[in-house]
């Protein structure tokens, strides 16, 4: 196999304005990005922005109508793409198995179909949590279970490229720490991750870098820290003072130009927009004597998100 993707920044993922439609409808529309070895994306969206559809037209299940998808070096619809194929682990949305196996059968089943030594079954249901269950028949599966195996079938091979599309459905809190715990470990040897989810605020710690999908469209791709940035959105400051003082610190940060709000009794509330950080934490420093506690909520991905959807202003790509 072609190995265009062997350095450490060289693109293991291209896709190059990529357009799928069904009949006269666009369903992904001009979508392009790249991802390098060891990277873990998030293609993140609301359900029906492309995201599946874009994960068919990467694994050759669907063709695209126009652009081009390369993965390590080799063109999709190439003639190569088969042995590339081996190279790459798939978790669809919806997981499809066979109830009447057993967890093991299930994974002996799916390394014939990829030609690989079934030894490691045993290991890869442990290391998903299924050590215990291996034996049991996949219909005594929960929801979360099943996903589970689903990922175990997606880590068959040691696979150079995951696709993750929305993994942790039905996953408790315990089981998604240990799915990410998997993933870090991969990203660690090498593994390239792009991972479709439409929940931000769980991937968006997790990951390198974002491309949020909206109407087949990509509309944002950064950091998180650089797309919230990007944004202009302002951070929220909540302040409560010790008893007598509230007076002291309504009027310290009005004169320093922030607009204090008080609820029914309770913290102050001020918007901190980026320029006037610096600015706030003096006054914080002045205060100390007059505080209980502050706290300084920075935006987060999907404030950033739903900023765009009501057309705030904002700079389409972070670096």
């Amino acid at each position: 196999m072609s190995t265009g993707a062997s350095g450490l920044n060289a693109a293991v993922v291209e896709i190059k304005g990529v357009v799928k439609r069904y009949g006269a409808t666009p369903v992904v529309r001009g979508i392009g990005f790249s991802c390098r070895k060891g990277e873990m994306i998030g293609l993140a969206g609301h359900n029906g922005a492309g995201k599946s559809t874009l994960f068919k037209m990467m694994l050759g299940i669907i063709a695209a109508d126009e652009g081009d998808i390369l993965l390590f070096g080799e063109p999709v619809r190439g003639r190569r793409f088969r042995e590339v194929r081996r190279a790459i682990g798939y978790l669809p949305e919806h997981v499809a198995l066979y109830d009447n196996l057993s967890g093991l059968e299930t994974l002996h089943f799916f390394t014939r179909l990829k030609s690989v030594d079934p030894s490691r079954c045993k290991r890869l249901l442990e290391r998903v949590g299924l050590g215990e269950a291996m034996h049991r028949a996949v219909r005594e599966y929960s929801k979360g279970m099943r996903q589970r195996l689903g990922f175990a079938q997606a880590l068959i091979g040691e696979p150079r490229l995951l696709l993750l599309d929305e993994p942790t459905n039905g996953l408790d809190p315990e089981a998604i720490h240990g799915f990410y715990d998997v993933l870090q470990q991969l990203r660690n040897d090498g593994t390239t991750i792009i991972l479709s989810s439409h929940l931000l605020a769980e991937i968006q710690s997790r990951v390198d870098r974002l491309v949020i999908m909206a109407s087949g469209k990509l509309v944002m791709e950064g950091t998180v820290t650089a797309l919230a940035t990007a944004s202009g959105l302002p951070a929220r400051l909540a302040v409560t003072s010790k008893e007598g003082a509230c007076d002291r610190v309504r009027g310290a940060l009005l004169a320093a130009g922030f607009v204090p709000q008080e609820a029914d009794g309770g913290p102050l509330h001020a918007v901190v927009h980026a320029h006037h950080r610096m600015t706030l934490l003096r006054v914080l420093a002045s205060l100390a004597d007059d505080l209980l506690e502050y706290t300084i909520t920075e935006p987060t991905l999907e404030d950033v998100f739903l900023s765009h959807q009501r057309g705030t202003t904002w700079v389409e790509r972070a670096a």
